[in-house]
């Protein structure tokens, strides 16, 4: 069986010096993007090849970053924090979430779109997962879900990768669980270590594709990861991850205050907006803003 075409295409523009006359041959055209899926972040991790993945919650955060060729697009139940603006990810119900998935799903042409199961939707049993994570495929269209929990979450892993739902776990800190582990605190040290490994080996036996490692350390991420034939993706667990996800908000700069250590900020979004929001004020209280040209003539 061949295989299916890459998600995004690997050719390379000619240089300049290079002849560019009718009797030389022309080089072969890159190959067309595709969607990503499964087997070509395994392909990666097999290849070595590391892969970005964002958080997106509307329309026009999904564009850009399906733009930018990231793969994986994470409609994470963050949103509870970063766009209802809750304290915490735990109040965030299905019914709210559902329509940002939709956004994301509807706006990606190339990425996975992976949807969170928000907390609550999916511990009490099998048949609850099974109904969450069906709403988050047919009415948010995501390509696959993403729950939390090592061990305990083997049965509903395999329970909806047998069923045809793909599965992205996440292991160490685990944000649902925040008041059961003590706040935002490290996973993995110590003893702790072996049963991230364990965990991991269980949930990749259950059928899951990848598997988030957050706030774990370095070392023990990296031991992971050379463990597992799945991908794992590092948010705080180091550089030896296969892929990597930030926040959106985080990474460009758009939330304010103290970031968490692991972030790096590509942007000023924030920065930028606030002087915007103030230029707009400033010309519509000077009567600058609508000039003639932002005016209709009879």
């Amino acid at each position: 069986m061949s295989e299916e075409p890459a998600p995004y295409g690997g050719g390379r523009p000619a240089s300049s010096d290079q002849a560019t006359s009718t009797d030389q041959a022309a080089a072969p055209a890159a190959a067309p993007r595709r969607r990503t899926r499964t087997v070509h972040l395994q392909q990666m991790k097999q290849k070595g090849e590391r892969f970005a993945m964002l958080t997106a919650y509307d329309q026009y955060s999904a564009e850009i970053f399906d733009e930018a060729g990231v793969p994986v697009l994470l409609v994470g139940d963050s949103a509870g924090n970063n766009v209802f603006g809750y304290e915490t990810t735990l109040p965030l119900t299905l019914d709210e979430f559902i329509p940002l998935v939709r956004a994301v799903s509807g706006a990606a042409k190339y990425a996975m779109v992976v949807a969170d199961m928000p907390f609550g939707t999916y511990g009490g049993s099998i048949q609850q997962g099974f109904d969450s994570a069906v709403r988050l495929m047919k009415e948010g269209r995501a390509h696959a879900v993403k729950l939390e929990g090592g061990a305990p979450m083997v049965p509903l892993v395999k329970a909806l990768t047998d069923a045809g739902i793909p599965v992205m776990a996440h292991i160490g800190f685990t944000p649902q669980s925040e008041h059961n582990l003590g706040g935002y605190r490290v996973q993995g040290r110590g003893e702790a270590a072996a049963k991230m490994i364990a965990d991991g080996r269980a949930l990749q036996d259950a059928g899951a594709f990848s598997i988030v490692m957050e706030m774990v350390p370095a070392p023990v991420a990296a031991e992971v990861t050379k463990a597992l034939r799945i991908p794992t993706i590092g948010i705080g667990a180091g550089v030896d991850c296969d892929g990597q996800v930030l926040v959106w908000q985080d990474f460009a700069g758009l939330r304010g205050g103290k970031a968490p250590r692991f972030v790096k900020r590509y942007a000023d979004l924030r920065g930028e907006l606030l002087r915007a929001a103030q230029e707009y004020k400033q010309d519509v209280e000077s009567g600058t803003f609508p000039a003639a040209e932002h005016s209709f003539a009879e």
